[in-house]
């Protein structure tokens, strides 16, 4: 273990795009399933391993003393980072927390929506948080198809251990899911011995060939409908995975899918009223654009 002043420090300030809470942030990065016990959470702060060119690194977030400061950061290292890891690192972190996301838009239309205003109100400032890499999510959505989710997080963690990387701060070990290069590079018989599941070892493997050879930048802004196509192209992507990934790994918020059972529950509720997917539809019509911000808010309420 090494101690905290041998590490290598990086560190300086992040804007988020206001209104933002990084209460609400912290609130639900506390409860996200499937990357429960993977960081720290404590009052104000914000403490993730992330992977940069393969090298292990732990980014730590907090809030300022004030509501309404800036974010302070801190990047720990063995090795140095050079200049651009250490921008590639708090780029994933502005990702992460979907800190360039300007909320204002989906407000203006739940002005006019008063049910979803008032589920606005309920979480105002609150920023997507997304998969810290598209490509954890996309495996995520190979290792939960037809599976309790606790066997899911197991298979999870074995990859994690077997070919991401880990880096110990204050007596914590903090494990980075691994990029997709080096499951890329391993066979399929490898990775169903670390999982244990020849069927979920395949996809795994074509989902991290496909994502090692793919423009990350293309799948956050390219056009929609061609980067949903290359997704469902991999073996093991149906509709569900795919949208899951458009949505929770890559920010897209253009558009949702309206016969999403958890997705109805929490409309209706919000709604106070049985939905269909055809009337589910025609409520989320209005938020083009802005559909998946609809789902996240109502999928969160309290």
């Amino acid at each position: 273990m090494l101690a905290l002043d041998t590490l290598q420090v990086k560190q300086g300030t992040l804007e988020p795009r206001r209104p933002f809470s990084f209460e609400r942030t912290l609130d639900f990065v506390g409860s996200f399933s499937p990357a429960m016990g993977e960081q720290q959470v404590g009052p104000g702060s914000l403490t993730k391993a992330v992977l940069i060119n393969e090298k292990p690194a732990v980014f730590r977030v907090d809030a300022g003393d004030e509501p309404g400061e800036s974010l302070h950061y801190q990047v720990f290292s063995c090795e140095p980072l050079t200049p651009d890891e250490e921008a590639a690192a708090v780029d994933r972190v502005r990702f992460y927390l979907s800190l360039d996301d300007d909320l204002e838009p989906f407000y203006s239309i739940a002005e006019g929506d008063p049910p979803m205003r008032r589920v606005v109100e309920q979480l105002h400032g609150f920023h997507q948080v997304k998969f810290l890499t598209p490509f954890e999510n996309a495996c995520w959505a190979v290792l939960t198809q037809r599976t309790p989710i606790p066997v899911a997080r197991g298979m999870k963690r074995r990859l994690v251990e077997a070919y991401g990387g880990s880096l110990t701060l204050e007596d914590t070990t903090y494990w980075a899911f691994p990029e997709p290069g080096p499951l890329a590079r391993s066979g399929q018989d490898e990775i169903s011995r670390v999982i244990g599941h020849e069927q979920k070892a395949d996809n795994l493997h074509n989902v991290a060939r496909a994502f090692d050879s793919v423009d990350e930048q293309w799948l956050c802004t390219g056009d929609y409908n061609e980067v949903a196509a290359w997704l469902r192209g991999i073996k093991g992507f149906g509709e569900w995975s795919t949208s899951f990934v458009l949505a929770r790994g890559l920010g897209r918020t253009e558009t949702i899918q309206p016969d999403e059972k958890h997705l109805l529950a929490a409309a209706s509720k919000a709604y106070g009223q049985p939905l269909t997917p055809t009337s589910m539809a025609a409520l989320a019509a209005p938020y083009a654009g802005w559909q998946g911000y609809w789902a996240l808010y109502l999928r969160t309420q309290a």
